[in-house]
């Protein structure tokens, strides 16, 4: 009973906030920022 209290709290967390939890917001971030580094290397061609 307790499990489906805490999964309902954090749903009705995302629904009135409208925004993603903090664990998912930092892996498309970190995502994100790898991929930049790595354009950002084959651009300066430190890779090739």
């Amino acid at each position: 009973m307790a499990e489906i209290a805490k999964n309902q709290l954090k749903s009705d967390s995302v629904m009135k906030t409208g925004k993603f939890p903090y664990t998912f917001r930092a892996a498309w971030f970190l995502g994100l920022l790898a991929i930049n580094f790595l354009v950002a290397a084959y651009y300066f061609h430190i890779i090739e």
